[in-house]
């Protein structure tokens, strides 16, 4: 320490010092402390003690500059990496070159004036300001360029050399491969090239590490997604070995149900089995016809424990990945699609949850219980609804009136406790992709709904409210499925858009489940009903995961977490993991260090359930475009989903694929775009488009890299409803308007300069 008879009444102390650095929102030279201070002259051999003093006590740090900031600061300038965007949509950030042992400080990066938002992996050069919380806030100086490393891309033989076009649509530059780094590949395929050493200015050179496949096979389809949105698709040898030594379960002190008729029921193309289920009537007297029912979930906690390298792994992925010919699982596969999957006959560990209702449907209470079962059969939608209706196989005749119908008699109650509560009921049908044997895409389908999907996701639904409340009752962490009403701005933009297709909505009421789903019951027909749908869900918000209980609007309940699918989900493992400690239900509780970062998981999760949703649509949509490029010239009928100053977006009816019609394509005409009545006017013709007009369209482009499709309107042909409308200019138009009325063109008059005006003035007069 610096004696006091050194230090000048004057001078600082070193705690002033210190504060003063810590509050900085850059780090600060010498100067600069002085200036602040007022030290002048010898004084500053003083300063010098003691800044020298907080350096070597570890409180302070030197830059490159010779500034000075907090032991562990960041500089004022610095590269940073987008790691995820938040709820409210803001991009946080860590710093690239972060070697410190722990966790980096959060950087929140301010949105860059008119330019796009930065995305997740982006590179920003920042200018840093750091906060009294210390978190950062960064001002973005410029983009950086990608970094360079393994680039996916389709090859082009060019002479004896070639070229990579990476899919990647951020990296502008094509690869230039010399004939001996191209590993044989031929145009078409899809490779994997690594960046070799050169000029910048220069196309960058690359050598082929990997061939794929041709650019239509469906591996090198799902491989695009994968590697462009950073999908980890291999597990390390530590997470692999101890998914290697996993081994099944005795049944111990777990309850045995495997005396019950429980069985699965999953799409034909499962790849994984989480979920049980098993429902008679309730025998109790008091309860008259009521039901009981059992919802059993693979115990994921047993094998993956909290700091393990199973563990890591599930939670950098956050969830598993599903493509059309493949997942990216959460879990080895070992696990995923072995141990901790609900295969028929064999014993299984579960965590279950019994629950009892009244012929209403309305739960009266519930349990859970670690337990052990043995599913008596692995059933597909389609057998379970086929035996329902009677029309039973090999598998399901012996399981249709005492394992099946009861099912189906449980879900009939929870119906009409279902249709009280008034959740969100939208028409989204997906599409599903159908694979030859030669492994190339066969036909793009909408995928059939049935009663027994619906049958599975109510029960999934009262599971996942059993272990909410069973949480929160006991005030233990969980990590909520969250889904905030939606926002006032979103809904006078859904209100202006409804009233263009004559469907009723008054501003100003309070937004309920029930509101919508009166708005999606004024659509005319199921082609109408999924345009709706698709623009009540626009309206909402997202839904999340965390640990605030906000509720779960869309579903119109109070108490809402995932439970019913730990294999491929890291929310449901927390969830188990917090009801075993909550419950006592032996060992793979959670642990207190964990709980603490339960907000900063929910972020983070939340992050990677967006990332698969875009890895996933991306992919469909290239698989469609892959099935429709051979059709190329081919008319279809679609609808218009959405209308915009570039043109109109189309989904084809078919195939749900969706497609842009530029409004270069839309005729000899200049158009006027309405974005109040979502429509296209033109000026001339006054030829109108709108949204949910049924039009037949020819198929012009497809890119398959991209997955992105060009269409035209075809002239004549009307889809179900006229596409070219040539009103009468006093017939008003759905929302109250008219036509543009063509405006008569003033003739100006010829003026002369004042110098000609005497002058004819002069030769008229003579």
């Amino acid at each position: 320490m610096t004696p006091k008879s050194q230090q000048s009444e004057h001078l600082p102390t070193k705690e002033q010092v210190r504060s003063f650095i810590d509050e900085s929102e850059t780090p600060v030279g010498k100067r600069e402390i002085a200036r602040a201070f007022n030290i002048k002259g010898a004084d500053r051999i003083y300063l010098k003690k003691i800044l020298k003093e907080l350096i070597d006590e570890g409180h302070l740090e030197k830059g490159r500059k010779q500034e000075l900031a907090p032991a562990g600061a960041l500089p004022s300038v610095a590269v940073i990496e987008v790691d995820r965007i938040d709820k409210d949509g803001e991009a946080i950030a860590r710093p690239v070159s972060w070697q410190e042992d722990g966790k980096p400080p959060v950087i929140y990066v301010l949105q860059p004036g008119r330019t796009q938002a930065p995305g997740v992996r982006d590179r920003l050069l920042a200018s840093l300001a750091r906060q009294k919380d210390g978190t950062y806030e960064a001002r973005v100086i410029r983009r950086l360029e990608p970094t360079v490393g393994p680039t996916l891309g389709v090859y082009t033989k060019i002479g004896k050399d070639g070229r990579v076009q990476p899919t990647n649509r951020k990296l502008k530059k094509e690869i230039v491969v010399r004939e001996e780094n191209s590993m044989g590949a031929q145009s078409g395929e899809v490779v994997l090239c690594d960046i070799l050493p050169g000029k910048t200015y220069a196309l960058p050179e690359g050598r082929v590490t990997q061939r794929v496949g041709p650019m239509g096979d469906a591996a090198s389809l799902s491989l695009i997604a994968i590697h462009a949105h950073g999908i980890p698709d291999e597990f390390d040898k530590a997470a692999i070995k101890e998914a290697l030594a996993a081994k099944p379960v005795s049944l111990g002190k777990r309850t045995d149900l495997r005396g019950l008729p429980l069985l699965t029921i999953d799409p034909a193309d499962a790849r994984d089995r989480d979920d049980a289920v098993w429902a008679a009537p309730d025998d109790d007297p008091k309860n008259k016809g009521g039901w009981q029912a059992i919802v059993a979930i693979a115990d994921v906690a047993h094998y993956v424990t909290h700091g393990s390298a199973l563990d890591k792994a599930a939670k950098e992925r956050g969830n598993s990945v599903y493509f059309p010919d493949r997942v990216v699982p959460m879990l080895p596969h070992e696990l995923s699609s072995d141990l901790c999957s609900l295969h028929e006959n064999v014993d299984r560990p579960v965590m279950a949850v019994q629950m009892w209702f009244d012929s209403e449907g309305n739960k009266l209470r519930h349990k859970f219980m670690r337990g052990l079962i043995r599913s008596i059969a692995s059933l597909t939608y389609r057998q379970a609804q086929d035996a329902h209706e009677g029309k039973t196989d090999d598998k399901t005749e012996m399981l249709a009136t005492e394992v099946i119908e009861p099912l189906f008699g449980a879900y009939a109650a929870l119906k009409k406790a279902r249709t009280k509560r008034q959740p969100l009921d939208l028409d989204l049908p997906e599409r599903r992709i159908e694979f030859g044997e030669d492994g190339f895409i066969k036909a793009v389908h909408k995928r059939e709904r049935f009663e027994a999907h619906m049958l599975v996701e109510e029960f999934m639904i009262q599971a996942n409210v059993s272990a909410a409340e069973t949480l929160v009752k006991m005030k233990q962490p969980c990590m909520f499925r969250v889904h905030e009403p939606p926002t006032t701005d979103k809904m006078i933009g859904l209100q202006e858009t409804l009233a263009d297709m004559n469907i009723r909505y008054a501003k100003g009421q309070v937004v309920t489940t029930e509101t919508f789903n009166r708005i999606l019951a004024q659509a005319d027909n199921d082609i109408d009903r999924e345009l709706v749908s698709s623009l009540v869900l626009r309206s909402q918000s997202q839904a999340v995961y965390s640990p605030d209980n906000l509720h779960h609007f869309g579903l119109h309940l109070q108490n809402y977490a995932h439970f019913t699918s730990p294999i491929r989900r890291y929310a449901d493992l927390l969830v188990h993991r917090s009801l075993i400690s909550a419950l006592k239900l032996g060992d793979g509780g959670l642990k207190d260090e964990e709980a603490f970062e339960f907000s900063e998981i929910g972020t983070q999760i939340s992050a990677t359930e967006r990332r698969a949703m875009v890895a996933e649509r991306e992919t469909t949509d290239r698989f469609t475009a892959v099935f429709l490029a051979n059709k190329v010239g081919e008319i279809f009928q679609a609808k218009v989903s959405g209308v915009t100053r570039a043109g109109l977006f189309l989904s084809l009816d078919d195939s749900g694929a969706d497609a842009l019609a530029p409004i270069s394509t839309l005729g000899n005409d200049f158009f006027n775009f309405d974005p109040e009545k979502h429509m296209l006017v033109g000026k001339r013709t006054g030829r109108v488009f709108r949204l949910a007009d049924r039009l037949a369209v020819r198929l012009r482009e497809v890119d398959i890299v991209t997955g992105s499709m060009i269409v035209e309107i075809e002239d004549g042909r009307d889809g179900g409803s006229t596409p070219v409308r040539r009103p009468d200019p006093n017939r008003k138009m759905r929302g109250g308007t008219k036509p543009p009325a063509r405006k008569p063109v003033k003739k100006k008059k010829r003026t002369l300069p004042k110098g000609k005006k005497r002058a004819r003035r002069r030769q008229e007069t003579s």
